[in-house]
């Protein structure tokens, strides 16, 4: 049995995580970075994943009850991401890969959180709607790629969230706070709605939310910006699903775990005929296992990767890379 180590750091996660050749998840471990006033500094983040690198991995070789040596391939998070974060996942596995003498990949991160969510769910052809911290976007396979249909034209929703959050004195991570305070609301606050054809742009409805601070009631004001947001995504992805013809949807990414994103989802999904697959919680949020599997399914795809090729890409796109692992 060949077996696969992933090293996820593009934020505020450090994880790793270990599959075998079938994509079977043996372990998983990770340290998270919060703030109880301030968001994601990135120098600090960095310095708290170099600080858990090795326990963090150890951890998960132990799990496992495998060894270095028992791997076939070292995988890591090359990007989008913030750059010093990057940089302690990708100097790891190639300390790791030069040591060992095992091949390196690097992988895009929202590529590892679609993988991972297509195998955990079983959806065969999905409207895929991968929303975190950093990423929001509408997405589909055609002809060798994953085409972006529709994303942010600004901030990531989870940002939003996040940042909102802040302004309410909830600490980082504010979403799951948002999310409770969500089902707690009773009245909808007028706030801007900006969809742009497919696309989507939050910092507006940011600015304005903050505005009401202190002279709204603050679980309306929750359940607003959350129904606001999300309407827009879920109006985005219905026009996917018309225009694509398919019949699935994956909601993948940190975000995907809000139960009020979810709900919205299913009551369009269940209108249109379609089917709603929700990524595990534990997997839909940043974790090393997505990176351990994504890695494998390239490394088995034939594709290799130097050292010299392993600089981790702050803005890697994930319809950069062309998809060897699936067919159409």
């Amino acid at each position: 049995m060949k077996y696969g180590l992933g090293i996820e750091s593009t934020a505020h996660t450090f994880g790793a995580g270990i599959v075998d050749e079938k994509l079977n998840v043996l372990a998983h471990a990770k340290a998270q970075f919060t703030s109880a006033t301030e968001g994601i500094k990135p120098s600090d983040a960095a310095r708290h994943h170099f600080e858990h690198a090795f326990e963090v991995i150890q951890k998960t070789l132990a799990q496992s009850g495998r060894k270095m040596k028992e791997m076939e391939v070292i995988a890591f998070a090359q990007g989008p991401g913030l750059g010093p974060c990057l940089k302690v996942g990708a100097t790891a596995a190639r300390a790791l890969s030069i040591q060992f003498k095992k091949p390196l990949m690097g992988v895009n991160h929202g590529l590892a959180h679609i993988s991972s969510g297509m195998k955990s769910t079983k959806a065969r052809d999905p409207v895929i709607v991968y929303v975190s911290g950093g990423n929001t976007q509408i997405i589909a396979f055609k002809e060798g790629r994953y085409r972006i249909l529709g994303e942010t034209l600004d901030i990531g929703v989870g940002n939003l969230l996040d940042s909102f959050g802040r302004s309410m004195g909830m600490g980082f991570p504010a979403g799951p706070r948002i999310d409770a305070a969500y089902f707690e609301g009773k009245n909808l606050i007028e706030l801007p709605y900006s969809v742009k054809g497919m696309d989507l742009a939050f910092s507006g409805l940011l600015t304005a939310a903050r505005t009401k601070i202190g002279k709204e009631n603050e679980k309306d004001l929750c359940f607003s910006l959350m129904h606001t947001a999300f309407a827009m995504i879920t109006e985005v992805t219905e026009r996917a699903l018309a225009h694509t013809g398919k019949k699935e949807v994956l909601l993948t990414g940190g975000v995907a775990c809000s139960q009020a994103l979810q709900e919205m989802m299913q009551k369009m999904t269940h209108a249109r005929n379609a089917r709603l697959h929700v990524t595990p919680a534990w997997l839909a949020q940043d974790n090393g296992a997505m990176i351990a599997l994504q890695g494998m399914l390239e490394f088995k795809s034939g594709k290799t990767m130097s050292v010299k090729e392993s600089g981790i890409n702050q803005h890697f796109r994930l319809d950069e890379v062309e998809v060897k692992w699936k067919n159409d």
